[in-house]
């Protein structure tokens, strides 16, 4: 079951937080196994799968992180060992830094690249975060073309994610 309709809540990449607690504790009380003790062992395990999906949905939604990937996910657009169509000058871009990172031999040359990174990565976030913006008001033609924009977002930022371990690798040699 999607997540947002177990919560009876639209689908968003920034929902009420005060909301989803409530429906969360709401949900944990309604399917607490304890209050089951007595009934038979279907309606046992029915409510065990019930109290775990809760769980399952407030890890997931109450992280932005985990929410945006299952909203990609659920979209179809975020698949196992599938390999994104990222632009060719990002990739270039990336190359580029990759092979001055390869040569840096001193901490300034390191800073500097970082400073690079870092601000590659705060221009995607901005770009995430006007993406998101009002995407529940959103026909559904609109929401699948704002939901692209987010998933190139996401997987620019999963291939940054790289390079920042490449640095931080760098970083400790100086």
């Amino acid at each position: 079951m999607n997540y947002f309709d177990f919560y009876g809540i639209k689908e968003s990449f920034t929902p009420d937080a005060a909301l989803l607690k409530k429906k969360f504790y709401e949900l944990s009380k309604k399917y607490h196994p304890d209050f089951y003790a007595n009934e038979d062992d279907e309606k046992q395990q029915e409510i065990l799968e019930l109290s775990t999906l809760n769980n399952k949905a407030w890890q997931t939604l109450s992280d932005p992180f985990k929410r945006l990937e299952y909203i990609l996910k659920c979209h179809e657009l975020l698949q196992e060992g599938a390999k994104p169509q990222l632009p060719a000058d990002f990739l270039m871009e990336m190359m580029d830094i990759n092979e001055r990172l390869m040569e840096v031999d001193d901490a300034g040359q390191l800073g500097h690249i970082t400073a690079e990174v870092l601000a590659i990565e705060e221009d995607i976030e901005q770009y995430l975060q006007q993406a998101m913006l009002g995407y529940e008001q959103l026909n559904d033609t609109a929401k699948e073309e704002r939901l692209n924009k987010i998933a190139d977002c996401y997987y620019r930022q999963k291939y940054l994610l790289r390079i920042k371990e490449s640095l931080n690798t760098f970083a400790s040699r100086f």
